[in-house]
């Protein structure tokens, strides 16, 4: 006989979607191993597919699980919306769980500011970044994410948007390198030493390169990092150049990472980092709460 499927079923399943384990999602949902595996069972037949399946050590979802997990995470936001009441004004007492897609360049500022105001005043709730690999807004719409954090193009009708700040480029070297201790960073300096090129794609060329090629120079990539972070730590080894975001440059330095921080002398385009959502959170008094949050991080 079939199994009906409820919000607990649900959540189960969502749990076991978003962490692949039985044992963690047990933990997430503060229950033994054994009452969420028999829930899997239910779920098994309720939903008559296996869900999760064995692939060497791990499980891994069926196409069909892949292929629900977005419903079913709105399904569950949609239903907590009708249990709104007047809880909903203290942090203190949400049991939630947001997931935040983060430009690479924000992970080492907004994460760990963000996690100490969050564990402070609203300890049930639990924040999952999600790396930038596409910018397009449908997890937004689904649920999949909460919120989205970086450069983007003209947003759609449904999804709400707040500048956070406008990025601009600088250069860091290693503090203790000849660039370290230069007053300022020439053009020169630009075209004779080398560069690492931080791109998520794995571009070696960018607007730097643009503007040096309008006045007849160049320079040389030695080597090209999928991250800001990543390229901001390998030009600590030597006299290369790294541009990365001044938030970040400013970030790590203050935090005793032994970089020194030089402007381009050469005009670079900026960009605007913006904040979005869905309008169907947008009055949602803890999504509303997040929001306030991320934007004070950002500031501080």
């Amino acid at each position: 006989m079939a199994e009906d499927l409820d919000l607990n079923l649900l959540r189960v399943f969502d749990a076991l979607m978003d962490t692949g384990s039985v044992a963690e999602a047990a933990v997430r949902l503060h229950l033994s191993a054994p009452a969420t595996s028999r829930a899997l069972g239910r779920l098994r037949r309720a939903m008559n597919d296996p869900i999760l399946v064995r692939a060497g050590q791990g499980l891994v979802p069926t196409p069909f699980a892949q292929r629900s997990a977005s419903r079913v995470k709105a399904l569950l936001h949609a239903a907590a919306e009708l249990r709104a009441d007047t809880a909903d004004g203290d942090p203190r007492s949400w049991q939630r769980a947001f997931s935040i897609r983060l430009n690479d360049a924000l992970v080492p500022i907004l994460v760990p500011r963000l996690l100490r105001r969050v564990t402070a005043d609203a300890p049930g709730v639990q924040l999952r970044f999600v790396a930038q690999n596409s910018k397009e807004p449908d997890l937004l719409r689904d649920g999949t994410i909460d919120l989205d954090v970086g450069v983007m193009g003209p947003p759609p009708v449904d999804i709400h948007t707040a500048k956070l700040f406008t990025a601009r480029f600088v250069a860091v070297v290693a503090a203790d390198s000849d660039l370290g201790r230069s007053a300022q960073l020439t053009i020169d300096d630009l075209c004779t030493h080398p560069h690492i090129s931080a791109s998520r794609r794995g571009l070696a060329a960018g607007p730097l390169d643009d503007a040096l090629e309008q006045i007849g120079r160049s320079r040389h990539v030695a080597a090209v990092v999928p991250s800001y972070a990543a390229g901001a730590l390998a030009a600590l080894e030597g006299d290369a150049i790294c541009l990365i975001p001044h938030i970040t440059a400013a970030h790590l330095i203050e935090r005793g990472v032994p970089l020194r921080c030089h402007e381009v002398p050469l005009a670079l385009p900026t960009t605007d980092v913006e904040l979005r959502w869905h309008r169907r959170v947008d009055e949602d008094p803890a999504s509303q709460w997040l929001r306030d949050h991320l934007k004070r991080v950002v500031q501080a």
